[in-house]
C-alpha cells in the first residue's frame, strides 16, 4: 500500500497517457481482486474481522503492486494469497468503538505484508493453497467469530483494562 500512492504521485506529476494507462491497469487489477473478495466472503471489520478489512485491502495492493512491477497475473494471485493467509483470524477489536486503536498500525502491518507477498510472488514464491480457497477460508474463519470480535469493541484489545479505561476517558 505504500508503493501504491507513492508510484500514483509519480505518475500524477509525469502526467502522461502511457502513465494513466498504467495507473488503471494497477487500480483495475486491485479492484478486480476486491471484486472477487466482495462477492464471495466480506471487506468489513464489522462482518469478517478485521482478516477481512485490512486482510483484503492488504491482499489487494499486493496484487496490485506485482502488477506494477511487471508480474504476471498469476503472481499477483499468488502475492494476494500469500498476504491474506498470513492475516487470516484477526479480529477487529478498536478501542472505544473509534477506528484508531489498533487499526491505524494494523493497516501500516498489512501495507508491510504487502509489500513483502508482492516481492515473495515476483520471486517465485507460491502459495500452496490457491487465493480462491484462501477467500473461502477467510469467509468461513468470519462466520464463526464471535460478535465480540467484530467491530463491535466488546472483545480483544477494547476488553483489556487499558482499553476499557480509554473508552471511559474518552465517552464518560
Amino acid at each position: 500500500m505504500i508503493k501504491l500512492p507513492a508510484k500514483f504521485s509519480l505518475f500524477k506529476c509525469l502526467l502522461n497517457r502511457e502513465h494513466i494507462k498504467q495507473m488503471v491497469r494497477y487500480l483495475f487489477t486491485a479492484g478486480a481482486f476486491g471484486f472477487v473478495v466482495a462477492n464471495n466472503a466480506f471487506i468489513s471489520g464489522a462482518a469478517g474481522g478485521c482478516q477481512a478489512e485490512v486482510g483484503s485491502a492488504g491482499a489487494m495492493a499486493s496484487a496490485a503492486i506485482v502488477e506494477m512491477d511487471g508480474g504476471t497475473p498469476q503472481q499477483s494471485a499468488e502475492a494476494f494469497a500469500i498476504t491474506l493467509k498470513n492475516m487470516l483470524g484477526l479480529v477487529c477489536d478498536p478501542v472505544a468503538g473509534l477506528v484508531e486503536v489498533p487499526c491505524v498500525k494494523r493497516n501500516a502491518a498489512g501495507s508491510s505484508l504487502a509489500n513483502v507477498s508482492a516481492d515473495m510472488a515476483l520471486a517465485g514464491v507460491t502459495s500452496r493453497i490457491p487465493c480462491d480457497e484462501v477467500i473461502g477460508a477467510m469467509y468461513r474463519i468470519g462466520k464463526t467469530m464471535p460478535s465480540a470480535l467484530r467491530e463491535t469493541g466488546e472483545g480483544g484489545l477494547a476488553d483489556t483494562p487499558t482499553g476499557r479505561w480509554l473508552q471511559q476517558k474518552i465517552f464518560g
